[in-house]
C-alpha cells in the first residue's frame, strides 16, 4: 500500500472526529452562561443581591478550578479514558444544570453552578487531548476549531434569551440542559481516540509539580493567565455593558438588543479562533498569541471611548475585540501539547485550565466594582488591561527559548 493511500484514512477520519468532538463541546458548553444570559430575570424572581448574583456565574469558575485541579492532582485525564469521563462529565452538568428549576434558595442554586463548573473540567481538557490524538499536522487549525465550539456554545444561552424573549426564563435551562444531553449521546456513542495517543500516566500527585517546574510550558502558562484574567471577565460582563450603553440612551442600539450583542461578541469569537489556528499554523504559536493579545488589550482600553456612540463604533470595538479575545486561546493549548512531557499531556492541560480559570474568578468579580468605582460601566474594563501586555511579553519570552523549536513543527 502506498504512503498515500495509507494516510487517506486518517486524514478523511480526523476531520470527521474534529466535528463530532466539537458538536459535542458546542451543547455541553451552553451550560456556562445558562444563568448569566437570564440574570436579570433571576435578579428579579429571586431577589438577589449584588453578591449573590455576581457568585451565579463566578462558581461555574470557581466549580470548573476545582474539578480541573483535582482531576490533574489524581492525574484523572491520563488514567481514565478521555470518552468515558467526558460522557459522565456532560450528564452531570445537564443534570446540575436542570436543577436550578428546582433550587429552593439562592444558595442552592449557587451551588447548583458550582458542580456545573466541577462537571465542565471533566469536558473541556480531556476533548483537547482527545483531539490531539487525531492531529500531529494542523494542531493549531483543529484547536481553534474546538475552541470556537466552546466559543460558540458559551454564547448559544444569549441568542435563546433572545429567541424566547417574552418566554419565562426556565426556557433557557430547559434548552441548554438539553442540548448537553445530546453532547453526553455524542461522547459515549460516537468518539473515540485518534492514531497518535499519548503515553498512560500512573497515579502520582508529584508530576502536576514537574509540569509546574518546566520553564517553557511556565511561560506558556503565563501567557494563557494574562489571556484568561481578560477573556471570562469581558464574556461575563458585556451584557451588563451593553444594558448601560443602552440605558444611557446610544440610539440606535447596535445589534438590535443587550442579548443580541452580546451573543455577537461572543459567539465573533469562531471566526478569531479560527483564524487564530490558521495563523499559528503558519506563522507561529508565540506570535499569534502576542497579536492576538495586542489587538484584544487595544480594545479593552478603546471599548469605553465608543460607550456612547455611534453605535456602528461601538459594535466594530466590541466585535473585533469578541475575535481577538479568544482567537488565541486555542493556542495556549496547543503549545503545551507540543512541550510538556508527552505522558503527562491531559494533567498538564488541566493544571493550566485550572489557574486559568482560577484567576477569572478575580477579574469577574473586580470588573463590576471597577464599574461602581468609575461611576458606571464605560471604563470598567479597563482593569483587564494588564492581562494581555503579560500574557503577550510571556509568549514572546518563549519564542526566544530553543525549546520553542517544537512548536508549530518549527514556527515557534
Amino acid at each position: 500500500m502506498s504512503d498515500a493511500a495509507a494516510k487517506e484514512p486518517v486524514e478523511s477520519g480526523r476531520w470527521r472526529m474534529l466535528g463530532l468532538i466539537c458538536a459535542g463541546v458546542v451543547g455541553v458548553m451552553t451550560t456556562w452562561f445558562s444563568a448569566t444570559a437570564i440574570l436579570p430575570e433571576l435578579i428579579a424572581d429571586w431577589q438577589l443581591s449584588p453578591g449573590q448574583a455576581a457568585w451565579l456565574t463566578n462558581a461555574v469558575q470557581g466549580g470548573f478550578v476545582i474539578g480541573a485541579l483535582g482531576s490533574s492532582l489524581v492525574n484523572l485525564p491520563d488514567i481514565m479514558r478521555m470518552q468515558r469521563l467526558m460522557t459522565l462529565a456532560a450528564l452531570l452538568a445537564a443534570a446540575a444544570n436542570l436543577s436550578l428549576l428546582a433550587a429552593p434558595t439562592p444558595l442552592m442554586a449557587i451551588l447548583a453552578r458550582a458542580v456545573t463548573g466541577i462537571a465542565l473540567a471533566g469536558v473541556y481538557p480531556p476533548a483537547v487531548k482527545l483531539m490531539a490524538t487525531w492531529f500531529r499536522t494542523g494542531r493549531g487549525l483543529a484547536l481553534g476549531a474546538l475552541i470556537g465550539a466552546l466559543t460558540f456554545g458559551s454564547s448559544m444561552p444569549h441568542l435563546i434569551r433572545s429567541l424566547t424573549d417574552g418566554v419565562a426564563w426556565q426556557a433557557v435551562v430547559t434548552a441548554t440542559s438539553a442540548l448537553t444531553l445530546g453532547s453526553a449521546a455524542i461522547f459515549a456513542l460516537l468518539v473515540h481516540e485518534g492514531p497518535f495517543p499519548f503515553g498512560r500516566a500512573t497515579f502520582d500527585p508529584h508530576q502536576a509539580l514537574r509540569v509546574l517546574r518546566d520553564r517553557p510550558v511556565f511561560l506558556a502558562n503565563l501567557g494563557y493567565f494574562g489571556h484568561m484574567w481578560e477573556l471570562y471577565a469581558m464574556w461575563a460582563w458585556i451584557l451588563a455593558f451593553g444594558t448601560a450603553a443602552a440605558g444611557a440612551g446610544l440610539d440606535p442600539f447596535p445589534a438590535g438588543t443587550p442579548s443580541l450583542l452580546a451573543f455577537t461578541v461572543v459567539g465573533s469569537g469562531v471566526i478569531g479562533c479560527l483564524l487564530g489556528g490558521w495563523l499559528s499554523d503558519r506563522i507561529g504559536r508565540c506570535l499569534t498569541t502576542a497579536g492576538m493579545m495586542a489587538v484584544s488589550g487595544a480594545c479593552a482600553l478603546l471599548i469605553g471611548f465608543a460607550f456612547d456612540g455611534p453605535g456602528w463604533l461601538l459594535l466594530v470595538v466590541a466585535v473585533i475585540w469578541g475575535m481577538s479575545v479568544i482567537g488565541d486561546s486555542a493556542q495556549f493549548s496547543a503549545a503545551v501539547t507540543e512541550l510538556a512531557d508527552p505522558r503527562l499531556i491531559g494533567t498538564a492541560l488541566t493544571l493550566q485550565m485550572g489557574i486559568g480559570f482560577g484567576l477569572t474568578l478575580l477579574a469577574i468579580r473586580i470588573v463590576p466594582v471597577m464599574a461602581d468605582v468609575m461611576g458606571g460601566w464605560q471604563w470598567a474594563f479597563l482593569i483587564l488591561v494588564p492581562g494581555p501586555v503579560v500574557g503577550a511579553w510571556a509568549m514572546m519570552a518563549l519564542r526566544r527559548l530553543p525549546e520553542a523549536a517544537k512548536l508549530a513543527h518549527g514556527a515557534r
